[in-house]
């Protein structure tokens, strides 16, 4: 067997925060959604059943939910944030796919919501 992609997923994990540039979404603040995919070697946790050989997706919810924490008023500085807290807090992450969505946001247009999405790899360490 040869492993070819491995990746865990966090599906729409629902946060209640206070992002955005007009100043009612920084008081009242709104819902958003954040998927996850972050790719690594899964292979010794499919051998072992052990959960010290994975990446804990319940650690990786607590990164994202710590990082929404934080106010911004743009979602692409909030994704930012977000993949650089996951691949500080795994090392063994090599790529993040991360959709976030803002629900009913106050633009004047009927909607399920408005998102950005990001693909990041880990940069290669350089050659000595």
């Amino acid at each position: 067997m040869t492993l070819q992609n491995s990746i865990i997923s966090i599906d729409r994990l629902r946060i209640h925060a206070f992002h955005g540039v007009m100043a009612q979404e920084q008081k009242v603040g709104a819902d958003f959604l954040v998927s996850l995919h972050i790719h690594y070697n899964i292979w010794k946790a499919m051998e072992t059943d052990d959960v010290a050989d994975t990446l804990n997706y319940a650690e990786a919810c607590q990164v994202v939910r710590e990082e929404m924490k934080t106010p911004s008023k743009l979602l692409e500085h909030v994704a930012g944030r977000i993949c650089k807290a996951i691949f500080k807090h795994f090392p063994q992450a090599t790529a993040i796919s991360l959709k976030l969505t803002k629900l009913n946001p106050p633009m004047g247009a009927d909607c399920d919501g408005a998102s950005v999405e990001v693909e990041v790899r880990r940069k290669e360490k350089p050659l000595p």
